[in-house]
């Protein structure tokens, strides 16, 4: 299938004008697009344990796990959550503690922090009901408009568009977009909007994102099984391994930190509870701190703990170090 677009957006991968790509975004054959994407969907998307579920606590439980997850990793975490919380009222009384117990080794803990104050605001606002409005579940912790869009979209056909990373990499390929996506994710919001089908959202979504998650990958897209490779900007100016366009990094800080492992005379290891909020909020970890100007890891700890924990500690021998690298701070 071939067509011709009104105008195509400059060659070369420099920041391009951005009025001359959206002009260009009206001319896409939006109807095309979505028969073609559908198509493929029925005989090539992927089987998922959500996929279908009308549940919203299910949906809303696998949405949440899927943000920065691959979903490989998320299906046995979505089994056994299921299986300790099967309902949004097991959830919400159960113990932090045991929530946090339960997500362990996913990451991004604050998505779990979130899925529990979700569920008792839900059960003490809603009567246990998962909200059925956009702007009540964009008021629930831990739900952005892609996260709500993806929900309600399952739940109930809702004509809701989302734009994860995934949509973003199809989008900006599609249409050559000629800066990152950070730069225009008003402009993608509209396009994502103008393309989804107000009948077939559901699926719609879940196609957009299984072809992104299994076609048009990061690093090597399979344009040649592409159901979009016809009208795709990037695949006909052999750009869709420079597409989209990435931001420069900026260096990661680096971070000395003494760590102390406490025993008492009875055996007993010290451990401390974190703050609910910030980076590993409400977890448990072995005391210690940031290390202070020239200061050594022993006069760090000693003054650490001091401060936090109001003893008075030895220090005894060193007994490893560790480098660790965190993606988000």
């Amino acid at each position: 299938m071939a067509f011709t677009v009104s105008q195509k957006p400059p060659n070369k991968l420099n920041d391009g004008d951005l009025s001359q790509w959206q002009h260009h975004c009206q001319g896409l054959p939006i109807e095309t697009l979505r028969r073609s994407l559908l198509a493929w969907y029925r005989t090539q998307g992927r089987t998922l344990p959500w996929r279908g579920e009308t549940d919203p606590y299910r949906v809303w439980v696998s949405e949440i796990m899927l943000q920065q997850t691959q979903v490989k990793t998320v299906i046995p975490y979505y089994h056994r959550w299921l299986a300790a919380f099967p309902t949004v009222a097991d959830l919400a009384r159960a113990d932090r503690q045991q929530v946090l117990k339960l997500w362990e080794g996913l990451g991004y803990y604050a998505r779990c922090r979130h899925l529990h104050q979700a569920a008792q605001i839900i059960v003490t606002e809603y009567g246990g009901q998962f909200p059925t409005t956009l702007e009540a579940v964009l008021k629930l912790p831990g739900i952005g408009r892609t996260t709500a869009g993806g929900i309600l979209s399952a739940i109930a056909n809702q004509p809701l568009a989302i734009l994860d990373g995934n949509v973003k990499r199809v989008l900006a390929r599609l249409t050559a977009l000629p800066m990152p996506p950070a730069r225009a994710l008003g402009p993608l919001w509209e396009l994502s909007s103008q393309l989804i089908d107000p009948n077939q959202s559901r699926d719609f979504n879940q196609a957009i994102m299984d072809l992104g998650a299994t076609v048009c990958l990061p690093k090597q897209p399979l344009c040649l099984i592409c159901p979009w490779r016809s009208p795709c900007l990037a695949h006909t100016q052999n750009l869709q391994t420079q597409l989209p366009m990435r931001e420069a990094t900026a260096p990661l800080p680096h971070k000395n930190i003494g760590v102390a492992v406490i025993q008492n005379d009875q055996g007993q290891v010290l451990i401390d509870r974190r703050k609910d909020e910030g980076l590993l909020g409400g977890l448990w970890e072995f005391p210690g701190g940031k290390l202070e100007g020239d200061e050594t890891v022993q006069a760090c700890i000693v003054r650490e703990i001091r401060e936090e924990l109001g003893i008075e500690i030895e220090v005894g021998d060193h007994l490893i170090t560790l480098d660790h690298a965190y993606t988000h701070f």
